[in-house]
């Protein structure tokens, strides 16, 4: 899988793993394996960002929710 493939968050995961896998074999070269490590930083970074977008997502759907709940039993 290419690094301009991986899009959603379970591909980042599945591309974390093959590069975690390529990386404990020792097959790597140091170059390679130093591009392989810059290559899990970055999507590293990346599912870090979505994890924080979805959380605050989920935060505000909650809030809304309770918003409502409330604009409901105040009105009984």
């Amino acid at each position: 899988m290419e690094k301009s493939k991986v899009k959603t968050f379970e591909d980042m995961l599945k591309r974390l793993q093959k590069i975690s896998e390529a990386l404990d074999s020792n097959e790597a070269g140091l170059e390679e394996s130093i591009k392989l490590y810059e290559e899990g930083i970055e999507i590293t970074k990346s599912c870090y960002k979505k994890l924080n977008e979805a959380e605050l997502k989920v935060t505000e759907l909650r809030g809304d929710l309770e918003k409502t709940i409330n604009i409901d039993v105040q009105q009984d």
